[in-house]
């Protein structure tokens, strides 16, 4: 069975194209944002980037539910590290990297309302990532586009 993370930094769409990737495909997804504990929503809701230490118990939680039941999460998975240990809780996941300027990420970010991410920690999750080797399962989609081209596109690469 195929699993997938929708990947990439804050404000380039994960959970949106997580959903629609999810309903073109007929799978389930879940937003990877629902499995980190209260401790690291509130650091991230106070401005403060999460350290490898806050982030190794989520990714795991992430890795058991790609494992159990769901195909499709929404996940940040900025590091190399943090996809190689997703992988190794679910072995042939396939990451969907969204990729974007620093230009259209900050503006959606700015646009957006009700989410705990505020825009500032945008530098440090741009210093943070990690994007996608060549020898890595990764698909990589600009996102200056709308959300059902972007899934278009990933569907037309995955040749679904």
């Amino acid at each position: 069975m195929s699993r997938y993370v929708v990947m990439g930094v804050s404000g380039c769409g994960k959970s949106t194209i997580a959903e629609r990737f999810a309903d073109r495909m007929g799978l389930t997804w879940e937003d990877g944002d629902s499995l980190h504990p209260k401790s690291n929503i509130d650091k991230m809701s106070r401005g403060e980037p999460l350290q490898d230490a806050d982030r190794w118990p989520w990714l795991e939680r992430v890795g058991a539910q790609l494992a159990g039941e769901v195909d499709v999460i929404a996940c940040s998975a900025l590091k190399r590290a943090y996809r190689d240990r997703i992988a190794e809780t679910a072995p042939g996941v396939t990451f969907l990297f969204l990729d974007g300027s620093y230009e259209v990420l900050s503006a959606r970010m700015k646009q957006r309302t009700g989410h705990f991410m505020p825009a500032g920690l945008l530098d440090s999750q741009l210093a943070t990532l990690e994007r996608p080797d060549a020898d890595e399962r990764a698909i990589r989609v600009d996102i200056d586009r709308t959300p059902d081209e972007i899934v278009d596109l990933l569907v037309a690469r995955l040749g679904a």
